[in-house]
Formats: structure tokens, sequence, C-alpha cells
């Protein structure tokens, strides 16, 4: 049973699943049937909502509708499962989107994750990108709520603050005597080999700006495993900055130094989320603020 209107329970779907194909089988209804309801509501709406070519992707219309059908997705499962528990599985089956930087998935927001499967059945639908980029994917309404460095509330949206995640600048003990005998400056900086997540990743440059303020070009590795960094610099690859949490073990082992130890990078963490009255939202967000108040950092940047 559903109280969404099929036409936008479809729309929903093929943006979810990436094809008419895939979004017929969840629905149990043919392609065809899918392709019709969707071009019935692009008719309604007068513009096109999909675009159609694999995978399926909304355009700026259809981004703007997905991001307010999701929490009616979300909300529709919830009054279901209320009135029709043994008949409304949806609330407990249906993954959640949601969108985390990497650093926080590896380190402290799994935790939160069990906590609510095993508390709630919840399952989810995990994104991952930069904490600068994980915006774009609520703002196109891929998904219900985001771990952001952004703090300023886009529309029809909320924010609680977590708390900050601290970097640290670490390199193996041979690389750091190496390229960093005459200190961390910006002629050291210049030469030695940088480790980067990804193309997206700024945190190195910020920690790079806090130095010096010339224009640097470094050898640059990209590797895009925050898991990684930390035995990408213990190996030598190169010098990287990476979670305080992450980094602890390897320094204690003295497979890595840190190569500034009086300088660090606290990135500020939030919860955004739709706007609406969600019991589920609210449980995500207690959750993520219960892991953030013993993972992540509650002072002012040094």
């Amino acid at each position: 049973m559903d109280l969404l209107h099929p036409q936008l329970a479809a729309f929903a779907a093929v943006l979810e699943e990436g094809s008419f194909e895939a979004a017929a089988r969840r629905l149990c209804v043919t392609p065809s049937a899918v392709s019709q309801r969707i071009k019935a509501l692009e008719d309604r709406l007068g513009q096109v909502l999909v675009v159609r070519q694999p995978p399926c992707r909304p355009t700026p219309a259809g981004a703007l509708l997905l991001r307010r059908v999701r929490p009616m997705q979300m909300l529709e499962a919830e009054a279901l499962a209320d009135f029709l528990p043994e008949k409304s599985p949806g609330a407990k089956t249906r993954p959640i989107a949601i969108a985390v930087n990497s650093d926080s998935l590896d380190t402290w927001v799994l935790g939160a994750l069990a906590a609510l499967h095993q508390q709630h059945g919840y399952l989810f639908d995990v994104r991952v990108d930069d904490q600068d980029h994980t915006l774009d994917l609520l703002r196109d309404g891929s998904v219900l709520g985001v771990v952001t460095a952004d703090g300023v509330p886009m529309q029809g949206c909320a924010v609680q603050a977590l708390g900050a995640m601290r970097y640290q600048a670490i390199a193996a003990p041979e690389f750091a005597a190496r390229h960093f005998s005459t200190g961390v400056n910006a002629a050291t900086l210049a030469r030695a080999p940088m480790i980067v997540f990804n193309r997206k990743d700024a945190l190195q440059w910020r920690f790079v700006r806090r130095i010096t303020r010339a224009r640097l070009s470094p050898p640059i590795h990209y590797l895009p495993t925050a898991t990684g960094f930390v035995d990408a610099a213990a190996l030598g690859l190169g010098w990287c900055l990476a979670p305080q949490a992450l980094v602890q073990p390897a320094l204690q082992a003295g497979r890595v130094v840190c190569i500034a130890p009086e300088r660090w990078l606290d990135v500020p963490l939030h919860w955004q989320h739709a706007a609406v009255r969600s019991d589920t939202l609210q449980h995500i967000g207690a959750a993520l603020r219960r892991a953030a108040d013993t993972a992540l950092h509650h002072t002012p940047s040094a």
C-alpha cells in the first residue's frame, strides 16, 4: 500500500535505481508503465524531469522535485508503519540515503549507523564525498541528510553542529628527516611529495596556506582511501593530513611522525537535513550527535 502518488513513486525509483528497468523491478510493474508514469508527471508539471541516459539522473527541475519527494517518502513510510505496521515494512526496508565524508565514515559514523540499525532496524544508502561537497547531494535531492563542513542551512533544511575533526600532518620518519630537516616551510613544502585524497580534497592546501602564502606546486599523489592515507605516509609515499583518530596508532608505533607537531587543522562538521518533522531524522541526528560527542573536538581551533 502506498500513499504517495504512483507517478512520484516511479520518478523517485528511476533516480534511485538508475534505470527504468531497475525501477520497474522494484515497483513490480513493467518498464513501459514506469515510463508512462514519468511522462505523465512531466506533462502535468510542464518540464522534463529525468535525463534518460544511463544512469538516469535528474534535470535541474527534477532535482528540485526530488528534494521534495524524498522527505515525503520517509514520512509516508512512517505513517504506514504507525497505522498498518504488519503490512507496511517500508519504514525499515527502504534504505535511508545520507552522505558523509570518507574520514567520518571510517572513524565515527559507522558506530552511529550500527546503533541505529540495532535499535530501529534502519537500512542505509550511504554516499561518500568530501565534506566540502556533500551538501551538493542534499541540494540535488540525492540524499535526506549530510555530514558537511557547511554550517549555513540550505533553504528547507536544518543544521546541527557536531564538532570538529582534527587533522595532523604526518610522514614516515625517514621521509620527514629527508624532506623537512630544515623545517616545514615554503621551500620544503614545494619539494616534498604530497598525498591528496582526490581533486576535491583541499585539506593539504589549507594546511600549506597556514604556513606560507607562496604559490606552490609540489609533487602530488592522488590516493582515494581514508584508511590508506596513514599507510601510504608510513611507507614513505609522501606527507599528508589524516584524522587524529587514525594517526594515533601509527604515531605510537613509530611508523609516522608529525611534521609540524604544534600545528593541526580542525574541520567543523555539521549534520544538515531536510527540515521535516520526522522520527527517523530525529533518531539519526541524535545518534550522530552522541557519536560525535566522543569522537570530535569541541574546542576552538589552534
